[in-house]
């Protein structure tokens, strides 16, 4: 299964043994996705509650969870050993790419993203469900690959080293620092030295994924070699994945994500921050 999948692919797949379909749709704002989840969704597909999935310890949003509570959940949503998963959402975050990022970090060996998401499958016409799907427990073994995560401490080093090339997902004017943090506490900016690649490039008009020599100029254009070693970084992780996806199709091995993000970093006062163009 290759890691982007059209929805013909998809549609020809649905009720294959293995194959598990997971709906990842996050917002940030009142939409409730779990409610509009079970008003529609593709055939067959469960629910990944992306708010919950994360370290509800940590006063920063979305940070990992722990590899106990990330096996608990996806067992618990019939996720597990040997299943092709297919996830896709209906965010303007582009969440699935989260919810692929945590399942590739935690072990997951075959999964892919729905290209165009539900908005394309809708837009054909395709089948819908409704309700909440009955799910049957999976054993899901867990493992945690830490190098595919930057902390804070790695992050600080990484301005004296400058071994890896750090990319931020969000909007050119919250890079800018030219829009105020709606997190109380958190500076305007961008950390020093990081180019700025709004998520929102990577896409094509009806929502699919550029790919090619389209998805390396996005990079390209804003001074990043997917060929050389990567940080990707955000608001509070969610968007950065679209960018590590990204660099995935592109074939770049040399990848992380910020976990901290800019919630952490312009949020702590001995941090740097640089605000105008990159």
């Amino acid at each position: 299964m290759d890691s982007l999948v059209t929805t013909e692919w998809l549609a020809k797949e649905l009720g294959a043994n293995d194959l598990r379909i997971v709906d990842a749709s996050y917002f940030l704002d009142a939409r409730d996705a779990r409610a509009e989840f079970e008003a529609g969704h593709i055939p067959g597909a469960v629910f990944m509650d992306l708010g919950e999935l994360a370290d509800t310890s940590s006063s920063l949003p979305n940070m990992v969870p722990s590899a106990e509570k990330f096996a608990s959940r996806m067992q618990a949503i019939g996720l597990g050993d040997g299943s092709r998963i297919v996830v896709y959402d209906n965010s303007p975050l582009r969440s699935s790419a989260r919810a692929w990022w945590l399942l590739n970090l935690f072990g997951a060996h075959e999964v892919a993203i729905l290209d165009g998401g539900l908005q394309k499958w809708k837009a054909e016409g395709r089948a819908m469900e409704s309700g909440k799907p009955v799910v049957r427990h999976r054993h899901f073994t867990v493992w945690k690959d830490k190098a595919q995560v930057r902390d804070l401490a790695q992050m600080k080093e990484n301005l004296k080293t400058k071994a890896e090339q750090v990319v931020d997902a969000r909007g050119a004017a919250r890079f800018r620092g030219d829009e105020p943090e709606t997190r109380p506490g958190v500076r305007p900016g961008h950390i020093p030295g990081s180019f700025n690649l709004p998520y929102t490039e990577l896409y094509n008009e009806d929502g699919t994924y550029k790919q090619g020599e389209a998805l390396r100029a996005a990079f390209r254009e804003v001074g990043v070699d997917p060929d050389q070693p990567v940080v990707t970084t955000c608001g509070s992780g969610v968007t950065a994945a679209a960018l590590s996806f990204g660099l995935h199709l592109l074939g770049a091995k040399k990848t992380a994500l910020y976990d901290g993000s800019w919630s952490e970093w312009g949020g702590e006062a001995d941090t740097p921050v640089v605000t105008g163009a990159a």
